[in-house]
């Protein structure tokens, strides 16, 4: 039983840690490849999503059409792939493309305290303690992570602030809406047509086959990496995590993932990472454990970032 759970621990952390490879490689590709952020968004949701439905299909032999079959369903699923799934890769891509890796993902990781505020408002209830706190180490962490301590200036550009809280707003909009279709449906269903519908869509802003950059080995590896070690295996990893440890405990291990980009933005592409901003990112991924222990939690399960 112990080893099970030992299992369970390091498939989340692995998972964390893709995660936060997917956003770095992205960095790389952006940077230093000249790629552009829609088409990297249109072919990694077009790819993940067919892998995840041929996982879903043949590993787990589930039903994967049933979901169509039913009107309100299929447009719960659709209004997800665009404002929740489409949402959360674009800003949180766009906004790595405008500050970088560390910067983004840890912004993004301050979406569980719009959750909290949302719920809050929802029950006509003022926020806990603990929920109390949580708001107001996110908000100090954000400050730091933006100003590098100095309120006058903004370390990153306005519009990548937009991008990076536009993506935690995304996040909380892609935890909670699809709440009804996950209790109904295996995630990885919802997952995979969610990734598939919204790069469909998003071929009306940039095609697949519209290609730019500067592509060698070294463009194609990290591509791969976003797709498959960053989406199909990490997503998986995951999915198996939270069966064996259950949601509340791998969500928390997922806290990884901003570490993660972090150290790697910082020792592989030589992102400057200051002793505020390190602060200031412990302030925001402390909210995640604070949060995690409330009586009123939200099982903030992360599916495939």
């Amino acid at each position: 039983m112990r080893t099970t759970k030992y299992k369970g621990t390091i498939l989340a952390i692995l998972a964390a840690i893709f995660w936060g490879v997917s956003g770095t490689c992205g960095q790389y590709l952006f940077e230093q490849k000249d790629i552009s952020v829609e088409w990297l968004i249109t072919v990694r949701l077009l790819v993940s999503g067919l892998l995840v439905l041929a996982f879903t299909f043949f590993i787990q032999k589930k039903a994967i059409f049933g979901i169509w079959k039913n009107g309100k369903d299929a447009g719960e699923l659709l209004v997800f792939s665009i404002i929740g799934m489409l949402a959360v890769q674009y800003t949180y891509f766009a906004a790595i493309k405008h500050s970088n890796a560390a910067t983004a993902t840890v912004l993004q990781y301050s979406g569980p305290i719009i959750i909290a505020i949302y719920l809050a408002i929802k029950k006509r209830k003022l926020p806990t303690g603990k929920e109390t706190l949580a708001i107001v180490l996110a908000v100090t962490g954000t400050l730091l992570l933006v100003t590098h301590g100095n309120i006058n200036t903004l370390a990153i550009s306005p519009l990548a602030l937009f991008l990076g809280l536009s993506s935690a707003v995304a996040l909380a909009i892609y935890t909670l809406q699809p709440s009804r279709l996950l209790a109904k449906y295996e995630p990885s269903i919802i997952i995979g047509w969610g990734m598939f519908c919204a790069g469909l869509a998003f071929c009306f802003i940039r095609s697949p086959w519209d290609i730019s950059g500067s592509w060698d080995n070294y463009t194609l590896i990290n591509l791969i990496a976003i797709i498959v070690l960053g989406t199909l295996i990490a997503f998986t990893f995951y999915l198996y995590a939270v069966r064996i440890i259950g949601g509340q405990k791998a969500s928390l291990l997922a806290s990884a993932e901003p570490l993660a980009a972090t150290i790697l933005a910082v020792y592989w592409l030589a992102t400057p990472f200051s002793l505020v901003d390190w602060i200031g990112s412990l302030c925001i991924i402390s909210t995640v454990f604070l949060l995690s222990r409330s009586k009123d939690e939200v099982e903030m399960d992360r599916t495939c970032f």
